[in-house]
């Protein structure tokens, strides 16, 4: 499947979010530390997730050492310092979706040397970003849609509950 891949996250909500989607599409989640809250197993019981022990984790010390681990070619980089439109971008099984923490974003150093791998959302005018959970879905359902074929993916089953 893919790799959602979260840097310094800051709002656990968020985190949550993006988790439970891993866990319903089989993604895995990285975390890049520092992280803005905490994730031991008397945390995530606190906080209700109940699908957590369900969720393909890994946990990483710095972006360093994320990089240094896994392959920049397979890497699609969020930001809204980009022209180039998430689904112009060409995803296949097993890439790496970047995003960076909710307050700052990604390092511009990264960006400018990975130019041809940055990606965005479009936006009106108004708008300075969207809500990082709700980023990581748009794009990693576009993902989905260009794999679905090959992915062999259940189709979603809806449930009318009264």
């Amino acid at each position: 499947m893919f790799n959602i891949v979260l840097v310094e996250p800051q709002i656990p909500p968020n985190t949550g979010n993006i988790g439970r989607m891993c866990v319903n599409l089989g993604a895995t989640l990285h975390l890049v530390k520092p992280l803005g809250f905490d994730i031991s197993d008397k945390a995530i019981k606190r906080a209700g997730l109940d699908y957590w022990h369900k969720l393909d984790l890994k946990v990483w010390e710095s972006l360093e050492e994320f990089l240094a681990a896994n392959p920049i070619e397979k890497m699609h980089f969020a930001t809204t310092k980009s022209d180039k439109i998430y689904w112009d971008a060409k995803f296949n099984t097993g890439d790496f979706i970047v995003f960076g923490s909710e307050t700052k974003g990604l390092d511009e150093a990264l960006l400018k040397a990975n130019l041809k791998r940055c990606i965005t959302i479009p936006m009106g005018k108004e708008g300075r970003s969207l809500n990082l959970a709700t980023s990581a879905g748009i794009i990693t359902y576009e993902a989905l849609r260009q794999n679905y074929d090959k992915l062999n993916f259940e189709k979603i089953k809806i449930e009318f509950r009264d």
